[in-house]
């Protein structure tokens, strides 16, 4: 079950705190890097949510993050709906066809869940390449951001909009916490540890995860819609498989089922990517190596290394009980 540490809020608060100040110092290109963070640590929060603690390891969730990119472009380009409520309207059908997914995945487990999810993905991915509608290899342009200017605020500027996705990665966070302390996570939690037992005490197991899988994916879509506003264009290499396996890449890297280990994963990735792409284009090479490291320790990634020395040293300063004298032996 999730629950906050000491360590946990001290991790988050920290971040907090790195992410605005950085956001108020940086240059174009650090808020550039900034945005691009904190979209893909939304995307991973909503994968960890249903890998880390229900055990259904997605490779959908880029696909998901698409579809709600698209979902916002279609509304706000084609339709001429709002851009607040084209965001809604993109969150909620990417909800809505995460939860069918979920429904029809829930029955397998393990590989067979991988290779189901990644073949709605890769149908999500064909049907947008296909589709004229859609703009086919093209993609979509002239998205428009929100028009948050009643509050005083203007997305267009990269400061203000970089701002605005950490409060969404900070709602995103509260929204993924809320489900796991809920009767629904605490659900979700049980079937992980044991699906038999919690089919005998009643339980519809499939429904649980079918609604988790559709509120991750609303998550996965409030990320995409970011991106699409991001760029202002979108393309249907944002359902690539590649995304959804970057984002289980990241996920690992942070640790798996801390929902602070991604952050922490997601910051590293985008900063490792920009950082050694500037020197060698064979970036995901490092990557890669950083990965196998982090797998062979036998640490549940970065964030998780860093929970289990700080347990460890905890124990190491437990003062000792003292051994009770045998009677007799005085």
């Amino acid at each position: 079950m999730f629950r906050h540490t000491p360590l946990r809020v001290a991790a988050l608060a920290l971040l907090a705190a790195a992410g605005i100040g950085y956001a108020f110092g940086a240059s174009y290109f650090g808020l550039e890097i900034l945005t691009e963070i904190a979209i893909l640590a939304i995307l991973v929060l909503a994968l960890d949510m249903v890998a880390g603690f229900g055990g259904m390891v997605s490779l959908a969730h880029g696909a998901l993050a698409g579809v709600g990119a698209y979902g916002y472009a279609m509304l706000q380009t084609q339709t001429g709906v709002a851009p607040p409520l084209a965001l809604l309207g993109a969150v909620g059908l990417t909800g809505a066809l995460a939860w069918a997914i979920g429904a029809v995945c829930a029955r397998s487990h393990g590989i067979y869940f991988i290779m189901a999810t990644l073949a709605f993905g890769q149908m999500a991915y064909s049907y947008i390449f296909e589709t004229p509608a859609f703009g086919g290899d093209d993609g979509l342009g002239g998205i428009a951001r929100l028009d948050l200017s009643v509050f005083g605020i203007d997305l267009m500027d990269s400061r203000s909009f970089a701002l605005f996705c950490l409060a969404m990665v900070a709602l995103a966070y509260a929204a993924c916490a809320f489900v796991l302390r809920s009767g629904l996570g605490r659900s979700l939690s049980g079937v992980q540890q044991s699906e038999q037992r919690m089919r005998a005490l009643g339980l519809t197991v499939w429904r649980v995860k079918a609604h988790v899988f559709g509120l991750s994916g609303m998550i996965a879509g409030l990320s995409g819609a970011l991106a699409a506003q991001h760029i202002m264009y979108v393309s249907p290499g944002l359902l690539s498989w590649t995304v959804s396996g970057e984002a289980l890449v990241v996920v690992i890297l942070g640790g798996l089922g801390t929902l602070v280990g991604p952050l922490v994963g997601a910051a590293f990735f985008v900063v490792l990517k920009h950082e050694v792409g500037a020197i060698t284009p064979y970036w995901h090479l490092v990557t890669g190596l950083v990965l196998i490291a982090v797998v062979m320790s036998r640490a549940n990634g970065i964030f998780g290394a860093i929970e289990t020395w700080v347990a460890q040293r905890r124990t190491a300063r437990r003062p000792q009980p003292l051994a009770e004298e045998v009677p007799g032996n005085a």
